[in-house]
């Protein structure tokens, strides 16, 4: 998984009194999590499911409930996991691995869009969801054998690379996303002239971590937003070049960047108008 710092939940559905809280949190670093194993066990086999997650946001989506068709389809098709673990027999856990950490928001997001493609567990898809640590048992009652036991969670395989596809499919979340925030500015009505002062400013944008620090995503945003609460385009442009555009290139080119966002600002509310009539 590659992560440093990780949460173990140990969970046990069927907590008597005495038997401690039903969910049993640990956060542990690599070295504490090894040196842990034995109580593990110990747990394990008083009847504790055992959980793993990394801590904080990361750069990991965990598809849950896979059947073994579909992890192989995944490869086929670029989205290779970094890790694959059997829960139970014949139901699979895979972990993708992105170039980068995901928002929160953008986690959750990709985690559901991954659920969907591949057929997993939707109610399971969101940015900080358990996977089961391999190497104990599964302790749900419907897996129990005959003779008591009970199946062990199974390491299948274990690259800890990145899969092939993850360009093209962040770039898609993140427009997704970006439209989802374009609709609720368009949605909002228009503000009266006493409100009008109290608009949000393009720094606000800049800061609301949805936008992940993403320069073109911050400046198209807020030229809908402020567009469509009555701003002047001299107004927006002036906000929009308070940030270094040198990185666009020579003043042309930064002028003709300009130009492009508010054109396609504009466009976004007029579609938003003949789409009200």
């Amino acid at each position: 998984m590659g992560g440093e710092v990780f949460e173990l939940g140990l969970f046990r559905m069927d907590a008597a009194e005495g038997d401690g809280p039903p969910m049993l949190p640990r956060t542990w670093d690599v070295a504490g999590l090894m040196r842990s194993i034995p109580w593990l066990r110990l747990q394990n086999a008083q009847g504790r499911n055992i959980y793993i997650r990394p801590q904080g946001e990361h750069n990991l989506t965990l598809i849950d409930d896979l059947k073994a068709d579909a992890v192989e389809r995944m490869k086929r098709e670029g989205y290779q996991p970094a890790l694959v673990v059997e829960t139970s027999p014949g139901n699979y856990q895979a972990w993708l691995k992105h170039p980068e950490r995901l928002p929160k928001d953008v986690g959750t997001a990709a985690a559901r869009a991954l659920a969907e493609r591949f057929e997993g567990d939707r109610k399971a898809a969101d940015w900080r969801h358990f996977g089961r640590l391999a190497g104990f048992t599964n302790r749900k009652l419907k897996y129990q054998g005959a003779d008591g036991r009970f199946p062990f969670v199974r390491m299948i395989e274990a690259s800890g690379a990145r899969y092939q596809e993850s360009g093209r499919f962040l770039t898609a979340i993140h427009e997704e996303l970006d439209r989802a925030a374009n609709a609720r500015e368009l949605r909002t009505p228009q503000v009266s002239s006493v409100r009008r002062s109290a608009k949000k400013s393009i720094d606000s944008f800049r800061h609301n971590p949805v936008y992940a620090g993403d320069g073109t995503r911050i400046d198209l945003a807020y030229a809908i937003y402020a567009l469509s609460h009555g701003a002047a385009d001299a107004d927006v442009l002036a906000a929009l070049k308070s940030r270094d555009l040198s990185h666009k290139g020579s003043p042309h080119r930064q002028v003709d960047y300009l130009e492009r966002t508010m054109r396609k600002a504009t466009q976004l509310l007029r579609s938003r108008s003949s789409l009200g009539r």
